[in-house]
Parts: C-alpha cells; sequence; structure tokens
C-alpha cells in the first residue's frame, strides 16, 4: 500500500510504501505523477519511503510495470530520494546513478537512512 507523506504545492511528489506494493498502487503513484506533470511542471522530484514495505507482501508484476514507467518517464524525474534502512537499497543507488548517469543531466538519486528523513525532504526541494 502506499500514501502520500505529505502534499506539495512545488513540483515534489513524496510517498511512503507499506506491506506490499500492488498493481493498485503503480497507478496510484503514476496518477500523483501525472497531476503534477499537469500542473506544469516539467521535472518531478520524488522521495519514496521504503522502510515498512515487505517484499513478501510486493506484487513482482506491479515492480516490473513501475520499472518499465519509470524507463519511460525518466527524463521528467527530478531529484529521487530513497528512504529506508536496508543495505541493499542503499547498494543500489548509486548502481542506478551509474547505469542512467548519461541521461541524468541535473538529476540526482540519492539513498537516505530513516534517521534522515529530514534531510531527504530538503534534497527533494533543493535544486542541487
Amino acid at each position: 500500500m502506499i500514501s502520500q507523506l505529505k502534499s506539495f504545492e512545488n513540483n515534489v511528489l513524496a510517498i511512503e510504501v507499506f506491506d506490499g506494493f500492488t498493481k493498485e498502487d503503480e497507478k496510484i503513484c503514476q496518477k500523483l505523477f501525472e497531476d503534477k506533470l499537469k500542473r506544469g511542471f516539467t521535472k518531478i522530484n520524488v522521495l519514496v519511503k521504503l522502510d515498512e514495505m515487505r517484499i513478501s507482501k510486493s506484487s513482482t508484476k506491479a515492480f516490473f510495470q513501475d520499472i518499465l514507467w519509470s524507463l519511460r518517464n525518466y527524463k521528467k524525474m527530478g531529484h529521487l530520494a530513497i528512504v529506508a534502512h536496508a543495505n541493499i537499497v542503499k547498494a543500489l543507488v548509486p548502481i542506478d546513478n551509474v547505469f542512467f548517469q548519461r541521461a541524468s543531466e541535473g538529476r540526482y538519486e540519492r539513498y537516505f537512512d530513516i534517521s534522515q528523513m529530514e534531510e531527504a525532504m530538503m534534497f527533494v526541494n533543493s535544486t542541487v
């Protein structure tokens, strides 16, 4: 399931994934993102809090649909903050940055431990 952590008037989208991630959650994420684009923002900064997510309760199909959607919309994404407390997630962020380096002009992806939530919020609200 997902919920919006906070509603922002700017180009920031902050969501939390808890328990599992389903196809319906994927549709909600896409709608929230599209709503920001409809408001005239060309790049959307996204914060995703994953510390309560349970892989065992998540849909593999929804996960892969999310990846495909993200790849199709990559140039519309600005900063991406991943907030969690999992070493595997922490290790994946630098790999993702290397993989997409050529398409990442002006876009930064960073991992934040759950204890750094305030820093993550500042990051997605920044231009650096």
